[in-house]
């Protein structure tokens, strides 16, 4: 499940394009569900492809390029580009490592739900730091709603994980 010489598993072309197929993907699924996608309240249904960092290190690079590219269409602006990005690109990192100490799938599945939903914290706090409202409340408010959010939309991919595995072999398709 890991790659061979780099740090983020990028050694062709090939690896290139599966990064850069992650990477629009994730923008497709934002910007065709940008009602959803942004705001304090988002079921953002492209975090589910956060999940792939359990197969690959590489997309501990696809998914927060996708998401500073999504982000450039976001009413926060720059800051959501850098501070979205950025937020991703270290939960990406941090499930990639857990996940390579974890041998069973749904366990894997259950870690990158549960890391990826906790992490919402950090946009939580954005929120509340660019926000005209108080501090505190605001980002309580918006972690609850932004990691609910965040929950369903893992919990869907990793229900579509399962039920691709049933019929692909996922480690030979995202390895």
């Amino acid at each position: 499940m890991n790659s061979k010489t780099t740090r983020f598993g990028i050694n062709s072309v090939a690896d290139i394009a599966k990064v850069a197929v992650i990477a629009a993907l994730y923008v497709v699924i934002t910007t065709v569900l940008a009602a959803f996608s942004f705001g304090a309240v988002q079921v953002r249904l492209a975090e589910m492809l956060n999940l792939l960092a359990i197969y690959n290190k590489r997309y501990v690079i696809a998914v927060p390029l996708g998401v500073a590219i999504s982000n450039l269409a976001s009413p926060n602006g720059i800051i959501d580009v850098i501070w979205g990005s950025l937020s991703t690109f270290v939960t990406m990192l941090v499930l990639y490592y857990v996940a390579k100490h974890i041998s069973n799938f749904y366990a894997k599945l259950v870690a990158g739900v549960l890391i990826v939903t906790f992490s919402m914290f950090t946009i939580a706090l954005e929120l509340a730091w660019i926000g005209n409202a108080a501090f505190w409340p605001t980002f309580w408010m918006d972690w609850g709603t932004i990691a609910i959010g965040e929950l369903i939309s893992l919990t869907i991919g990793a229900i579509l994980l399962v039920l691709m595995g049933f019929r692909i072999d996922l480690n030979k398709l995202f390895n």
